[in-house]
């Protein structure tokens, strides 16, 4: 697969001639809701190009249970492991149940290793510090987390544990160290992996609730992969900006492989963006939007599409049918390679996708095309 930038005059049609396919099929493996219209600096994946050598790579993925018999056929093939988001902690170790039996039972038919996503999510959202606290200090309430845990991989055919647990408190990290120890001594007894997803720091002293208590060395140490969540540098409430920055993943990656073993780190990958309203004001609410809906709104409303080489971004401004400015960061094939490239790079185990509940095909098919898919089973 190569990609092509989309310049002044060019048709899907004249796009698909030369390159050998048809208009249809590209409009297809880009999922352009308009084949007869297209607008400059879009970036598209297109047939050919050189072939480089592969390497095998791991494929993690999140998703939601309501994701769609299709969206979840369709990616299936390129991952190596999903997590269905997420069985939540109770501030007495239990987990709140989650109908995930559809995506497990999906995954293993087509040789993907489920794993069971263990989050410290709130009954109303958001990331609950003080049940991560109990967990992490009380013996009583610890012993019944593991417990569950157990449980729900005796209930289904988990391949292990994913652990994402968010906004800990600074002063639980070393209790938070002393739970993955004991939770990984447990899982590899029974031939199970252990996974973990950690904030994107930079330094070992980067303060706040979101970092501080994310000890690298200690996940490095003790979990089999360390999702890294680099993305949302640009999310709900902050000011229009790319998701996923390519300079500042950078900054992650350079602090994170001298903490871990490149080959135990699932880079972050996200698979969405967000619109803004314009002039941006503090608390103003961005809406997420999905890429290929980004790329076909843009389309639709004749857009100056512009990338962002510095964060190796795409996005682009238009008004809305209501006369509101808009602002619109999102993730095209262009910004999927930089990243994917950054897996080479610095020798990476591979990538995790949140979420792929929205399918972006280019993404897949161009990931597909740069790397083999390892599989656990």
């Amino acid at each position: 697969m190569d990609i092509v930038i989309v310049k002044a005059g060019d048709t899907l049609r004249s796009l698909a001639r030369r390159y050998g396919t048809t208009a249809e099929s590209l409009a297809r493996l880009n999922q352009l809701n308009d084949p007869a219209k297209l607008i400059p600096n879009m970036a598209l994946l297109v047939p050919g190009g050189d072939r480089p050598a592969r390497e095998e790579m791991l494929v993690n993925a999140y998703a939601y249970p309501n994701i769609s018999d299709a969206v979840l056929d369709e990616t299936l093939p390129a991952l190596s492991m999903l997590c269905p988001f997420s069985r939540r902690l109770t501030p007495g170790g239990a987990l709140a149940p989650l109908d995930d039996a559809r995506p497990v039972e999906a995954a293993l038919a087509q040789g993907v290793s489920p794993f069971l996503t263990v989050t410290n999510l709130g009954e109303n959202g958001g990331f609950s510090s003080d049940v991560a606290h109990a967990v992490f200090t009380d013996q009583a309430v610890q012993d019944a987390a593991v417990e569950s845990i157990l449980a729900a991989l005796a209930e289904r055919p988990y391949a292990g544990v994913n652990l994402n647990l968010e906004y800990v408190y600074p002063y639980d990290r070393e209790s938070y160290n002393q739970f993955l120890r004991r939770l990984s001594g447990l899982l590899h007894e029974r031939g199970k992996y252990l996974s973990t997803a950690i904030a994107p720091k930079e330094s070992a002293g980067q303060e706040g609730l979101l970092y501080s208590a994310h000890d690298y060395a200690a996940h490095g140490r003790f979990a089999d992969w360390v999702v890294l969540m680099t993305y949302e540098w640009g999310y709900t409430y902050s000011a229009p900006q790319a998701v996923s920055p390519v300079n500042r993943i950078r900054r992650v990656l350079d602090y994170a492989v001298t903490q871990m073993p490149a080959g135990s780190i699932l880079l972050g990958m996200s698979n969405y963006g967000y619109r803004w309203r314009l002039p941006w004001r503090q608390g103003d609410a961005a809406a997420v939007v999905g890429n290929a809906a980004a790329i076909n709104l843009a389309v639709s409303v004749g857009a100056e599409l512009r990338y962002d080489e510095t964060a190796q971004a795409p996005w682009f401004r238009y008004t809305d049918a209501e006369g509101t400015r808009r602002e619109v960061w999102f993730e095209d094939v262009r910004s999927v390679r930089a990243r994917l490239a950054l897996v080479r790079e610095y020798g990476l185990a591979g990538v995790s996708w949140w979420t792929v509940n929205r399918l972006f095909r280019p993404a897949l098919r161009l990931q597909e095309a740069l790397f083999d898919t390892m599989k656990l089973l």
